[in-house]
């Protein structure tokens, strides 16, 4: 019985723990699916700033995929005040910077 009354307190603190989160979430202004496609880009954050020290060298294949990486990355931090990315404002700049150099690229080989 006491063990019984053990994990449901704890069952109780994590769904008020979850609701917590949830209230803090909204209070932003923001969706919960939206939070939750932003921390899934922060992750393909650090994969797309490893790969965009290398831009020089990708094929065109490489470069398209890049783009729309970059582009679904983007949308995700759009939704999200910069307040709680501000520290990945770096790679995130970092990542703008190739994404307008391989646009600019693309754009100047198919004009000529």
């Amino acid at each position: 019985m006491v063990i019984l009354t053990i994990i449901y307190v704890l069952l109780l603190v994590i769904a008020a723990l979850v609701g917590y989160t949830i209230l803090q979430i909204k209070l932003y202004g923001m969706n919960v699916k939206d939070f939750w496609t932003f921390i899934k880009s922060i992750q393909d954050l650090d994969v797309l700033y490893k790969f965009s020290k290398r831009y020089e060298k990708m094929s065109s294949q490489e470069q398209i995929i890049f783009l729309a990486e970059a582009e679904k990355m983007f949308n995700a931090f759009d939704k999200v005040p910069s307040q709680i990315w501000e520290d990945e404002y770096e790679k995130y700049s970092q990542i703008v910077d190739v994404y307008r150099n391989i646009k600019m690229l693309r754009w100047s080989d198919a004009n000529s």
